[in-house]
């Protein structure tokens, strides 16, 4: 039964669910309508965004029992229902708390859902290729908004920002529902015809334990995986949600070719997750973290310190590269260092770092950007050094790893 899954048809339609439910961070695409038809402030209205980003790692757990139950499928399918069906019932949203509970919650619960099924199943159909098959499904996620911003600009323009919304949530839940269907679901141990796991000391050990939650939440590594995780997406979490006014207020662009930026930035993104997917199957996990911290340290620098609009482009083009990398890489990490039994749950509850990063990380931002007249370098310079700290993690955690499995080695040949 294993050797007729379809691998890249169920990669294919995972990646198109996610090109809808990451479509979630577009939202800066209908914040100004939404205010100007309101009259509500823009932190009033980003509020939605802050709720969806807030909740998300309780969708992912759920997601994740889901999958760990071999029912991908339906999470994907409800998840994608639910997303579809949030963005319909904000079209009807008259006052914030409405705004908060269809958007931010409804249209929250599904995305980290639909999610969580998509990347736990494909990187459980990929044990040869984690890295890149999961650099792949999650670029969908995170080239959702090039796709989405154009034609959410154009339905607002020709109809109006409740009427965009509902015609996207339309399509959404279609969609979704439609390419959820051809999910078929990784069965328990699955190998691909013709691979079989890697072997990770010399007594011939196979890396095949599995954590649950409550023991994986119990090991050091956990701790450290988290803090890695966290520190890998706080400087593109900073970036994302004020690139264009960084643009605009240090490299005196205008709005209009500030947005082109924040295309940029975000096609950036999106390769980024499939180019360092890709090079940590071959060069391993850490040392492309590695390579990973230490470029946005580099890029960080080169934005504090540029006086033009190429260096600003340089930089937002490697720290968008570094901060999909980023996303790209963890799922792999968790499924090898916890096991695949429980990795639905496991990597929900590991997202809490991409969670803490989206709280904290444009919070910093502007706040020390408000001390300091609108200039975000000091934030560049603290991120920087969060991202030498990371440098210093992964050198840390790998030394754990290979301490451990010297001493797994001893004890076999003992």
């Amino acid at each position: 039964m294993d050797k007729k899954i379809n691998r890249n048809l169920v990669l294919f339609a995972s990646v198109m669910v996610n090109l809808c439910v990451g479509a979630v961070y577009a939202f800066s695409v209908f914040a100004g309508p939404l205010g100007a038809k309101f009259g509500w402030s823009r932190a009033v209205v980003m509020m939605a965004f802050t709720v969806n980003s807030a909740i998300s790692p309780i969708p992912m757990i759920l997601g994740g029992k889901l999958l760990d139950r071999g029912l991908a499928k339906y999470s994907i399918i409800i998840g994608g229902a639910m997303f579809g069906l949030g963005f319909i019932l904000t079209s009807m949203a008259q006052t914030p708390m409405q705004l908060y509970i269809f958007y931010g919650v409804i249209a929250g619960f599904g995305q980290g859902i639909a999610y969580s099924g998509t990347i736990g199943n494909t990187v459980k159909l990929f044990p040869d290729k984690r890295g890149l098959a999961a650099g792949i499904v999650t670029a969908g996620f995170g080239g959702a908004t090039i796709i989405a911003a154009p034609i959410v600009n154009r339905l607002i323009e020709s109809s109006g920002v409740l009427s965009a919304f509902k015609i996207m949530g339309i399509a959404y839940l279609i969609i979704t529902v439609a390419f959820g269907s051809l999910i078929t679901a990784a069965p328990a141990g699955y190998k691909p015809e013709g691979w079989n796991p890697p072997v990770i000391n010399n007594a011939g050990q196979k890396a095949n334990v599995n954590f649950n939650w409550t023991e994986m939440i119990r090991t050091p590594k956990f701790y450290i995986i988290l803090s890695m995780f966290t520190i890998g997406a706080l400087s593109g979490m900073m970036i994302t949600s004020n690139a264009s006014v960084i643009g605009q207020k240090m490299f005196g662009l205008t709005a209009a070719v500030a947005a082109v930026y924040v295309s940029l930035y975000s096609f950036s993104n999106c390769l980024g997750r499939v180019f360092w997917g890709a090079v940590s199957d071959k060069y391993g996990r850490y040392n492309a973290l590695i390579c990973i911290y230490t470029v946005v340290a580099v890029m960080l620098l080169v934005m504090a310190n540029a006086g033009s609009k190429t260096g600003f482009a340089i930089s937002i083009i490697g720290i968008g590269l570094c901060f999909g990398g980023t996303l790209g890489i963890f799922p792999s990490i968790v499924s090898e260092k916890f096991g695949m039994k429980f990795y639905g749950i496991n990597y929900g509850i590991t997202f809490i770092g991409y969670s803490m990063a989206g709280f904290f990380g444009p919070r910093l931002a502007v706040q020390v950007a408000e001390a300091n007249n609108g200039n975000f370098t000091k934030a560049f310079y603290i991120a920087l050094v969060l991202s030498l700290a990371g440098v210093i993690l992964t050198l840390l955690f790998k030394s754990v790893e290979k301490k451990e499995q010297k001493i797994k080695v001893n004890e076999n040949i003992a």
